[in-house]
């Protein structure tokens, strides 16, 4: 059972947070994995292509994010510190507000969406999609949104993460040092580290590689208790072999994954630690 960070009123410590962004990391994949199924579909992000009765004259995406994005405010999606939408002018909740003790110091609300959702469209998308239009907006733009959801969730933990480090007795005059003395390059030093990315990167190949598997026809094809003949074959012949011909079969192409995280995910969110320590001190 995990545990809500957010209300222990007090900055979680860095294996707590680590807890958290490995289970964001599935939640990632498979919303991956589920945006796949269906064809790019440039119409759902061309602003134009489709005609509102409203007027409206952007994408069918942004569309549909701003509606998805009102009901959920309506309901205190974004009073949650984890939470950024990508939307402005949301309506105010019809609930009694939400009471979270005050853990971070950012009062500069830093939300770095527009890049998250550049990114998403521009790159992920026509990475982990066949080029095509079937038809299905609907569906397409409802994974979408997941996906924008999950990795922006994801990214802005960077906050925490900070605010972590931040309070870490061995680094914390370096901390204020540099902050004081907006030395953003000092920061970011002091902030990366590599064996831990390293690792990160590493246990995102597996996942994305085990994940990505239709096990069905290996299950259905194999023999019960024969060696070599378990539901995990084609896994395996992937993870010793990744020129196997089993890698076609995957439905989310690991280097894609492993390349959003290394040159997106990971770089966006020092992006967030940073402006969010260069603002800690005010």
């Amino acid at each position: 059972m995990s545990t809500n960070l957010l209300i222990l009123g007090k900055a979680p410590t860095l294996s707590e947070l680590r807890n958290t962004l490995v289970r964001l990391e599935d939640t990632i994949i498979f919303a991956l994995i589920e945006r796949s199924q269906f064809k790019h579909n440039n119409a759902v992000y061309k602003a134009g292509a489709m005609q509102f009765k409203d007027g409206y004259s952007g994408s069918f995406l942004t569309w549909f994010l701003k509606e998805v994005e009102q009901v959920h405010a309506k309901v205190r999606r974004y009073q949650s510190p984890d939470e950024y939408p990508f939307t402005s002018n949301l309506p105010d909740p019809i609930l009694p507000p939400l009471d979270y003790p005050p853990v971070l110091v950012d009062p500069e609300h830093i939300n770095i969406n527009d890049e998250i959702f550049d990114v998403y469209v521009n790159t992920v998308v026509p990475g982990i999609t066949a080029v095509g239009d079937d038809k299905n907006y609907g569906s397409s733009a409802t994974r979408d949104i997941e996906c924008l959801q999950a990795l922006s969730r994801r990214i802005h933990y960077g906050k925490f993460v900070a605010e972590s480090k931040f309070q870490d007795p061995s680094t914390h005059e370096e901390y204020v040092k540099h902050i004081k003395e907006k030395n953003r390059d000092k920061l970011m030093e002091l902030l990366t580290n590599e064996k831990v990315e390293e690792q990160l990167l590493k246990r995102l190949k597996v996942k994305a590689l085990i994940y990505g598997q239709d096990l069905s026809s290996a299950i259905d094809n194999s023999t019960p208790n024969a060696p070599g003949n378990s539901s995990c074959t084609s896994v395996c012949n992937i993870c010793d072999d990744p020129d196997s011909p089993d890698r076609a079969k995957s439905r989310v192409d690991y280097d894609l994954v492993v390349s959003l995280y290394r040159d997106y995910v990971i770089p966006l969110t020092k992006e967030v630690e940073v402006e969010y320590l260069l603002h800690r001190l005010d």
